[in-house]
């Protein structure tokens, strides 16, 4: 055999194998190897997103906690004040209520007192008359007189 035949078929057969592999295995490769580029690009594209995604939902999150916090102590807040107005309240009504009871009771010590001053004056008048009587009994004596009215001043202590 020849060496050029033999080279000749030799190199036939490597552009034959080379266009072979090209055209059924090159071409699939590179595409599924672009494939892959891409499917990885967009993994990570869509793992940004992701990303910013939650530090945007974690932002949002602690704007929310800071409004609820301001919320609940307004309403804290207002509660408090509340309380403040219902005891403000309790402790007016209390006193107006004690002032009442108060002018109640000094109304009845008053009254108490214009029956007993009443009661006196009955009494008074009643040992007054007593004592006229006794002295108008009894004949005129300075003596006789100033012992009746020492024993009524006596009985008026």
């Amino acid at each position: 055999m020849n060496i050029t035949a033999s080279l000749i078929g030799q190199i036939a057969a490597f552009v034959i194998l080379i266009w072979f592999i090209k055209a059924v295995l090159w071409e699939p490769m590179l595409k599924m190897m672009e494939d892959r580029k891409r499917r990885i690009a967009d993994g990570l594209e869509a793992a940004e997103r992701g990303q910013h995604e939650q530090e945007l939902a974690e932002q949002r999150a602690k704007e929310r906690l800071q409004e609820a916090k301001h919320e609940a102590a307004e309403v804290v807040g207002q509660a408090q004040k509340r309380a403040a107005e219902i005891i403000d309240e309790a402790k007016d009504a209390a006193r107006h209520e004690a002032e009442r009871i108060k002018a109640g009771a000094q109304a009845e010590i008053g009254q108490e007192l214009n029956r007993a001053r009443e009661q006196l004056r009955k009494q008074v008048a009643e040992l007054a008359v007593l004592g006229a009587a006794r002295i108008l009994e009894r004949e005129v004596d300075a003596r006789a007189h100033s012992a009746e009215l020492e024993e009524l001043a006596s009985q008026l202590q």
